[in-house]
């Protein structure tokens, strides 16, 4: 009976320890450090520092890493979200913050969740009141400490996205006069916004395009419709039908629902009623590839205006999301220019002109039009220090917008 119940207490604990080795082989094991450099802050530190250089694949390694060493390192989750916002992930986002702010301990820790929160609500803005989410945590982060210079600058980039440029400005002025973080970068914002306050946009789509940093074809003719009113400028004289550029015509969509009109003849002082069907009139197509482009409106006003260096091309498209350089914005001004003014000779009077810029040689396409912009002080040279034009550089929505408001004054158009 001894051996029997021995036998039974041997099998019970072996199974037992074969058990608790299973379970303990499938429990998520913390990673053990393997040098001085190998804690979570260090790779948290390291992790940040390479999505600033928008490596994103790599800082995700380095979170990670943190996370495998300290499951509890709240800022390693804020650094998955970061990476989560910048790569599109933004299903991931909210998860990741939650986890951050479940082990957030410390003021520092909790802080670092608010900057991110609003960074997440900025950047995303699928929520109509983003804007009040991220103040809500611009608010918390206040009182934990009202000295914390990156919620003012993150708070500062969201009025900024929000439209609020006011706001915007007092945020990053706070941030320099408490001379810790983002200083640079707080310099940079105010010195864009006093660019943008002398672009002087009137209205909400050109402040939005104010923000880009390369405008489109698309965008561009937004401004002109929305901003300098070019439709009105000029007029009811728009360009004809160009067959050339490949536009085309079709019959109204209400086709198969013909008009019918009547035509009455008087014989012997009785009236007969005759009906026969009307063809309804072609609707324009003033560009294939704009149908389903948000400012198809103001394409179409542009074409139908005809304005110069913002037509189709010979297969009739318009390429709304070209990106605009520098050069192409310049003929276009000077299109403008000739239009309005009467001056046809414009477009050939500083041919043998001497150049004004380095980088702009007189054989260049553009060189006559830059010339006519800049000696009218409507456009301005991109590095003044250097005196270069860089007319093949992308135009940017706040340059785009100064110009416009400066051919206004220069035209005398309110």
């Amino acid at each position: 009976m001894m051996k029997v119940a021995s036998i039974r207490t041997l099998r019970f604990l072996l199974i037992f320890g074969v058990s608790s080795l299973f379970l303990i082989s499938c429990a998520q094991k913390e990673r053990v450090a393997v040098s001085q450099l190998d804690t979570p802050g260090h790779h948290t530190y390291t992790g940040l520092k390479l999505l600033e250089l928008g490596k994103h694949s790599d800082a995700g390694r380095e979170f990670k890493m943190a996370t495998q060493l300290d499951a509890q390192y709240s800022k390693a989750y804020v650094g998955m979200a970061l990476v989560n916002i910048y790569t599109g992930k933004l299903d991931t986002v909210s998860g990741n913050l939650d986890e951050a702010a479940k082990t957030a301990q410390t003021s520092d820790e909790k802080l670092f969740v608010n900057v991110a929160r609003i960074r997440y609500y900025t950047l995303d803005k699928s929520d109509p009141q983003w804007l009040d989410l991220a103040k809500k945590q611009f608010d918390e982060a206040v009182l934990l400490d009202s000295k914390h210079a990156p919620v003012y600058y993150y708070m500062g980039l969201a009025y900024k996205e929000g439209l609020d440029f006011t706001r915007a400005a007092k945020m990053f002025d706070t941030v320099i006069r408490l001379k810790t973080d983002h200083i640079d970068d707080a310099n940079n914002e105010i010195k864009f916004l006093l660019k943008l306050q002398k672009a002087n946009p009137t209205t909400e789509r050109g402040k939005r395009i104010a923000l880009t940093e390369k405008i489109t074809r698309a965008e561009t003719a937004a401004l002109l419709m929305q901003e300098l009113k070019i439709k009105n400028l000029y007029g009811t004289d728009t360009a004809p039908a160009q067959d050339q550029s490949g536009s085309a015509t079709v019959k109204d969509s209400s086709e198969d629902k013909k008009e019918e009109a009547v035509s009455e003849t008087k014989i012997t002082g009785q009236v007969f009623t005759e009906t026969f069907p009307v063809e309804p009139p072609p609707v324009k197509i003033w560009a294939k590839d704009i149908m389903e482009h948000p400012l198809f409106k103001d394409i179409e006003s542009v074409l139908e205006a005809g304005v110069s260096g913002l037509e189709n091309d010979p297969k009739g498209n318009f390429k709304p999301g070209e990106i605009i350089s520098r050069g192409e914005f310049a003929i276009i001004l000077e299109g403008i220019l000739i239009r309005i003014t009467g001056e046809k000779d414009l477009a050939g009077r500083y041919v043998n002109s001497k150049s004004l810029f380095p980088d702009v040689p007189s054989d260049m396409p553009y060189f006559n039009a830059i010339t006519s912009v800049t000696s009218r002080g409507i456009m301005e040279a991109k590095n003044l220090k250097t005196n270069e034009f860089a007319p093949l550089k992308p135009l940017s929505g706040v340059e785009a917008l100064w110009s416009i408001n400066r051919l206004k004054e220069v035209l005398k158009i309110k």
